[in-house]
Order: structure tokens, then sequence, then C-alpha cells
């Protein structure tokens, strides 16, 4: 049984190269989902101090959760 390495390592790479690319979109994303919240929050009279700790964390954690909505085919 003989095994191609090429076409295995080739899809790997592709694969990790596809995450990473929807990793990046998501990590752009994330912030602009986080100021519309919070811009809508505002605009119903709530008053917000984030402190950039929080912000940090709220971004990445909305980041992982775009990634995670990205559909698998």
């Amino acid at each position: 049984m003989s095994c191609n390495y090429y076409v295995i390592f080739y899809n790997l790479r592709m694969n990790l190269k596809f995450s990473l690319i929807e990793f990046i979109l998501a990590l752009i994303l994330s912030p602009i989902v986080f100021y519309i919240i919070v811009g809508a929050a505002k605009l119903f009279g709530a008053k917000y101090q984030i402190s950039v700790g929080e912000s940090f964390i709220i971004w990445l954690l909305l980041a992982i959760l775009i990634k995670l909505s990205f559909k698998k085919e």
C-alpha cells in the first residue's frame, strides 16, 4: 500500500492556511461586533467603563465565537 506523503502534507498545509485566514478574519470582525453592541447599549442609556484588559478578553472571545460560527463544509 503506497502512501503519497506530498498529498498528505499539502492537505495539512492548506487546512492550516484556511484556518489561519478564518481566524484573522474573525479577529478583524470581532471589534466591529463589539463596538456595535456597546454602541447600541449606549443608545439605550447604559454606561460602560471597560478596561483595556477586559476589552482584550472580550475581543478574543468574540473572535473565537465568530470563528466557530463559520460554516464547515
